[in-house]
């Protein structure tokens, strides 16, 4: 056989990419993620002995090691391409570690993008392992096994078993209560807007009370709004103080991990975790028509806004092309990075911008069609100049009455022309219509209408929203987001309904216990200090067993504490009037790894369970029968009539009533752009589609 260099990535799609670049004298190999971790059946750190951790063999990867060792034997060199991170620097090193390879050589290569020019850059460009990045990473995996692994049994012994504490979970769980507490103990404040109508020489504009002349007052009760309306309408109004300008309007930055998953929540609907899923593909490469096998994206694994020269002048170039002179700026944009952040890595950005979204969609399923048009349309947006618009002002005076009129209009598209930022809550929208005013000419009060508010409380958290608090606040990293929310919502911590999060009562009871117990486990800022602390790690600066060592000293005595003070709590399970089909006791719900589901409460004497059955509106389109909303194993959605196997429809779209008017093909539900919702056909040839209307629109 022929010598060759053995090249190890985590994944197979990556393996398959990398290996149409390196040709024959390379090979190509996929770990599929960690080859060793802790042991879940015990501690696995020895905390008597400077908190060594004890790694094995995951289980499940003997066959995917042994075929790495037999590929090894036979290699000549041996290069170790995980992900350009801290995890993917701590997989390289236990990779090391089982094949007998002293991490000091230069074994270790990465690369930022899956392109053939980044790739062969990086094999002629090997390195040692970057040992404090493993440290950093092994300082996270420990503090997060004490953690869990210490904390957990108290919550099993004292609310209920199966139930888990982790270290960035237990603040996002408590950030999800405390919005919570918020909006419970909000008192609305009663407040007024006089909304008016004048005529002055041209078309009627709109505009709103200011208070007196040069001075904003607030109107707090329906007398003084009514008096106030009362008085204008016996008036004689001046325009006063015009005053117009410009406004610019600056592109956002390019996407980090944070922004990319709160965009995609807005924009797409997508949750963190399908951000993350279909962001890796497009990173780790897709088989593109006419091109071959690339990836489209840069890592996608980052809290960094700056990008390279290369791939600065690439966009520069592709703005020049597409746009007139005016959208591309004299000078680069540069965006400053988050305070606190790692920086090791460039923006999200298109790997190829001659790669556009419409050149590849053939080629790309329908959702890494959407995510790489939303990273590509940022990424242009970025490096263009801005919106630009004119604004005017003016007061309309009478006594000690003031009207003030704003409005804007849009002069210049700028970056717009491309994309423009999602927002997590309706905003008021501007004033777009400017009249021609003069000052001191006469304006008629054409209409007043007072009109009744209240403070609003805070909003619930949507993911997008927490995990943009998450990042402000320093808590987890690029790669922490994702999971953290997986987690809180799978242990039924959280509950997610129309996109907002709230926390159930056992997040509630869970919160509070370790609040009580362990206040720094649950403290946003010893959390961010911590992260700190792991970044001082990785530059060398700390020792990772000192790190844990002053952590696990205070721990270990409030974890006495808790075992001897906390007591025994007892959450009743929620009744449902659906009787057991064995012995006839109403049935209780209870939350599983799929979701909740129905049992017997007279557990352990009756084991009888069932599925939660829901059924949606419209009928089966094979047979007529209900149809029931169910979950795969990986807890995608899809919809299935309930005579299966019988009967064998299922559909991933939501079935709704009524048949497509053009092809009579029955229609499912699907989202559109925003929070538009579309009744769309289900036969992909008809293409036809409506939007929905609301129930407020439909009584319009």
């Amino acid at each position: 056989m022929n010598p060759y260099t053995l090249v190890i990535v985590e994944s197979p799609a990556k393996a398959n990419t990398i290996g149409k670049y390196l040709g024959s004298k390379y090979h190509v190999t996929a770990s599929q993620g960690h080859v060793r971790d802790l042991p879940k059946s015990q501690l696995g750190v020895d905390t008597e002995n400077n908190f060594e951790p004890k790694y094995i063999t995951i289980r499940g990867r003997g066959d995917i090691i042994a075929d790495i060792r037999k590929e090894a034997k036979n290699a000549s060199a041996i290069l170790l391409a995980t992900d350009p991170d801290r995890e993917g620097e701590a997989i390289s090193w236990h990779l090391a570690a089982m094949l007998g390879i002293d991490p000091a050589t230069k074994c270790r290569i990465e690369f930022n993008e899956v392109t053939k020019t980044a790739v062969k850059a990086a094999v002629k460009a090997p390195r040692p392992i970057n040992l404090e990045l493993v440290n950093a990473q092994q300082a996270r995996r420990v503090l997060d096994r004490l953690v869990g692994y210490k904390i957990s049994p108290i919550l099993w012994a004292k609310v209920r078993k199966g139930l888990s504490a982790g270290r960035v979970q237990s603040v996002a769980t408590k950030m999800v209560c405390e919005r919570e507490e918020e909006i419970n103990s909000f008192v609305p404040e009663e407040y007024w807007q006089i909304e008016a109508q004048f005529k002055g020489k041209g078309a009627p504009f709109h505009a709103r009370y200011y208070g007196v002349p040069g001075q904003k007052r607030e109107v707090r009760d329906e007398a003084t709004a009514l008096l106030i309306a009362q008085r204008s309408q016996k008036g004689s109004f001046k325009v006063c103080d015009i005053k117009t300008g410009e406004r610019k309007k600056m592109p956002s930055s390019p996407f980090t991990t944070s922004l990319l998953q709160q965009e995609a929540s807005r924009k797409l609907g997508f949750t963190a975790s399908k951000t993350m899923q279909v962001a890796q593909q497009l990173y780790e490469g897709v088989d593109i028509s006419g091109v071959g096998a690339i990836g489209l994206v840069s890592y996608i694994r980052t809290d960094s806004t700056r990008i390279s020269d290369v791939a600065m002048q690439a966009v520069r170039q592709y703005i020049s092309e597409h746009f007139a002179p005016e959208y591309l700026p004299e000078t680069p944009n540069v965006y400053k990075t988050r305070s606190g952040a790692q920086d090791a890595h460039e923006a999200i950005r298109p790997t190829d911008m001659s790669l556009t979204p419409d050149r590849v969609k053939s080629s790309l399923t329908n959702d890494q069609f959407k995510l790489y048009r939303l990273i590509f349309s940022r990424f242009v947006a970025s490096q263009m100049t801005p919106q630009i618009y004119d604004t005017l002002q003016a007061d309309l005076v009478f006594e000690d009455i003031c009207y003030r009129h704003a409005s804007q209009r849009q002069r210049f598209a700028g970056f717009t022309a491309v994309y423009e930022e999602g927002v997590d809550d309706q905003q008021e929208q501007a004033d777009t219509r400017m009249p021609r005013l003069t000052e001191g000419e006469s304006a008629a009060l054409v209409d007043v209408q007072p009109q009744q508010h209240f403070t609003q409380p805070p909003s619930r958290y949507t993911e997008a929203s927490l995990v943009r608090a998450l990042e402000e606040k320093g808590i987890g990293r690029p790669s922490t987001y994702a999971p953290t929310i997986s987690t809180i919502l799978g242990r039924g911590y959280v509950a997610r309904e129309k996109k907002r999060l709230y926390p159930t009562e056992l997040g509630t009871v869970v919160t509070q216990m370790m609040s009580k117990s362990f206040p720094d486990i649950v403290n946003e800022e010893f959390t961010a200090d911590m992260e700190t602390q792991l970044d001082e790690i990785e530059a060398g600066q700390r020792d990772w067993h000192g790190v844990i060592a002053d952590f696990y000293a205070p721990f270990e005595e409030e974890l006495k504490t808790a075992e001897e003070t906390l007591d025994k709590v007892k959450i009743e399970d929620e009744k449902s009037d659906v009787p057991c089909a064995e012995c006839g006791t109403l049935m209780v719900y209870k939350r599983g790894r799929f979701g909740r589901f129905l049992a017997c409460p007279r557990f352990p004497e009756c084991h009888y369970t069932q599925p939660l059955i829901t059924y949606i509106e419209a009928p089966c389109p094979k047979c007529g029968s209900r149809l029931v909303e169910r979950m795969n194993k990986k807890g995608r959605r899809f919809y299935g009539c309930e005579k299966y196997p019988d009967c064998d429809f299922v559909s991933w779209d939501k079935p709704i009533p009524g048949k497509c008017p053009n092809c009579g093909s029955y229609m499912v539900q699907k989202r559109g752009r925003g929070d538009v919702t579309l009744r769309v056909c289900s036969n992909e040839q008809c293409r036809y589609r409506e939007e929905v209307k609301t129930e407020e629109e439909a009584d319009d």
